[in-house]
């Protein structure tokens, strides 16, 4: 069961790894170039997730039919984060668990009838001294 479990695990981290290049967006956060508009990850100073979309050209797009939904924390009691409209922006309900390297989970679903998007990565604020994003944004490929 243990060689079972490290070769899940083995193979989730390959997985991550071998991702396109991680891209930054205008606020520091997680660009997610799979949906367009793309979608930019941002964990709020506060713990919130924040969705920004944007276009080819950069510029902010108002939150239309999307619909995102966050899973991250830890394995055994993950966190769901649902999302609500604010001020131009997809604003999670609830905060991200205390804490770093959480395998979070992404889902976007550009329209109703839109297959939905998934982006996996490990959610790590701490900030790269590199590049100063925070490292799940990080593109200075340390």
């Amino acid at each position: 069961m243990k060689l079972l479990t490290s070769c899940l695990i083995l193979l989730f981290t390959a997985s991550l790894a071998s991702t396109a290049e991680v891209q930054a967006g205008p606020n520091g956060g997680r660009l997610i170039t799979a949906v367009v508009p793309h979608a930019e990850f941002f964990v709020t100073p506060d713990r919130h997730v924040q969705i920004t979309f944007w276009d080819e050209a950069g510029g902010q797009v108002a939150p239309g039919d999307q619909t995102v939904k966050v899973t991250t924390g830890n394995r055994s009691a993950p966190t769901t984060l649902t999302f609500s409209e604010s001020n131009g922006v997809l604003l999670s309900g609830g905060v991200v668990p205390d804490g770093n390297g959480f395998p979070t989970v992404v889902q976007i679903k550009p329209t109703p009838d839109a297959k939905t998007v998934v982006e996996r990565f490990y959610l790590n604020t701490i900030v790269c001294s590199g590049c100063d994003n925070p490292e799940y944004a990080c593109i200075c490929g340390h």
